[in-house]
């Protein structure tokens, strides 16, 4: 069985989020880019734009039996505000939402149940 898998999340700026991820045992790469938007490779100005609907994203390959993605996911919701629409700190714009692009069925279940819920 192939305990590889890959996710993909996006919580602000990709260069912060990915110093993060990095850190964590079972991680094998992470990739910054953009996600979810209108163009095949958007440049930098045409997200920062608003008009592509891309976000900031890290894409990550990770060991599964070194690092759960339940663990990846505390460290996501733990990293930022997911409340805060198109904003994390400093940064504004629809690029910097809050996003998880899921790879198979199972992440996308567990995404859901970990999403914070409202008050």
């Amino acid at each position: 069985m192939n305990h590889i898998k890959q996710i993909t999340l996006g919580c602000g700026c990709f260069w912060c989020f990915e110093a993060t991820i990095q850190r964590l045992q079972g991680v094998i790469n992470v990739t910054s880019g953009y996600a979810g938007g209108s163009l095949e490779n958007p440049s930098y100005e045409q997200v920062c734009s608003g008009l592509t609907g891309h976000a900031e994203v890290i894409q990550i390959e990770f060991d599964e039996q070194q690092l759960p993605l339940t663990v990846l996911l505390d460290v996501f919701f733990s990293a930022h505000n997911p409340t805060t629409l198109n904003r994390q700190g400093a940064d504004i714009g629809t690029q910097y939402r809050s996003v998880i692009f899921y790879h198979d069925t199972q992440q996308q279940q567990l995404a859901q149940a970990y999403k914070p819920r409202p008050h």
